[in-house]
């Protein structure tokens, strides 16, 4: 039923435009003193073929003509079925009433109704295909962001993973006893990363888990070497988030903030407003081992990009770098 009613909307209200317009010009002349002496039969017929040149000219000659190549031939079409009209129009009614004066006003009543209707379908036509190309537009650009959210995405989980394989091949090269239960971790973050980061949103919760268990592996990893602080209370929400958003900065703040730092620090802190959320992650580093990387990754730069994608106008990313203190912050809204 929702899709009979949508089909007859359209054509409903083009029938309704025109019962209008139609009644308008012969109650006017109907009414008019002394009237033009036009039998409003005549009247009637001829708009009903007004009607049509509003039709044969949107749906044939405008599509079909109106090009940068046809447009002369447009423009002679148009006006040989002006002419013809009136012409056509002025012959029938001296047929139809002969006793009739083909005064002034009769021939402008003649010629000029065509006219009217002409360049109504002309701009009707212009305003269809505007609104046909912005559609399509949108069509486009919703292909182009799914395409590219996609290939993000697939990007993500093998820099990741790859990380995280760098980071066990150093406890291996150390003969760490932190080798057993950091490969328990990475289990879970695997697991995580293969099925839980599918191609839908996931709750916040397991977002939060996951940033919990990549920071409680880097903490086995360095032990004391390294400030970690962690203020990352459970969301106790609802809400989704598109899945690995939050971790790209907390991976870029222990490949920066390890080594060469002394006294190095990471702190990592999220908080939930309504429907708001805040995250923070900052850290210190050395500009000399800063200048000597030269693989930066590609976590932050996917990261920067499923922003602008999937949160346009709902994201506020502020990142610092003041006195080898890098901060991250960022506010967004979640569904």
């Amino acid at each position: 039923m929702p899709v009979f009613k949508v089909s007859l909307f359209m054509p409903a209200v083009h029938v309704v435009i025109w019962a209008i317009l139609l009644a308008i010009p012969a109650f006017i002349f109907h009414n008019a003193p002394g009237g033009s002496g036009v039998p409003g039969a005549f009247f009637f017929f001829t708009n009903l073929y007004h009607v049509g040149l509003f039709y044969v000219n949107t749906f044939f000659l405008y599509p079909r003509l109106m090009t940068r190549r046809r447009w002369p031939l447009y423009l002679l079409s148009l006006v040989l079925i002006l002419a013809g009209s009136y012409y056509g129009k002025l012959s029938i009614m001296q047929v139809w009433a002969p006793d009739i004066a083909v005064t002034p006003f009769i021939r402008r009543l003649l010629f000029f109704p065509p006219v009217a209707f002409l360049m109504a379908s002309f701009v009707y036509s212009l305003v269809r295909d505007r609104i046909r190309l912005d559609r399509i537009e949108k069509e486009r650009r919703a292909e182009r962001l799914a395409a590219e959210v996609k290939f993000l995405r697939q990007q993500i989980s093998p820099h990741f993973l790859f990380n995280m394989m760098t980071n066990m091949v150093s406890l291996a090269r150390q003969g760490s006893p932190l080798l057993e239960p950091s490969l328990i971790k990475l289990s879970e973050l695997l697991r995580y990363s293969l099925y839980e980061s599918g191609d839908g949103k996931i709750l916040l919760s397991s977002e939060v888990a996951l940033v919990r268990n990549f920071v409680d592996l880097q903490q086995l990893r360095f032990g004391e070497d390294v400030e970690i602080r962690m203020d990352m209370p459970d969301p106790g929400t609802g809400a989704v988030i598109e899945p690995m958003l939050l971790i790209p900065f907390v991976e870029n703040a222990f490949k920066h903030g390890i080594g060469m730092v002394k006294h190095a620090f990471i702190h990592v802190e999220l908080r939930w407003e309504g429907s708001e959320l805040y995250f923070m992650v900052s850290n210190n580093y050395n500009k000399d081992s800063l200048v000597k990387d030269k693989s930066p990754g590609i976590g932050l730069a996917n990261t920067r990009s499923r922003l602008e994608l999937l949160y346009p106008g709902r994201h506020k990313l502020r990142i610092t770098d003041k006195d080898e203190i890098y901060t991250v912050e960022l506010n967004l809204v979640l569904s």
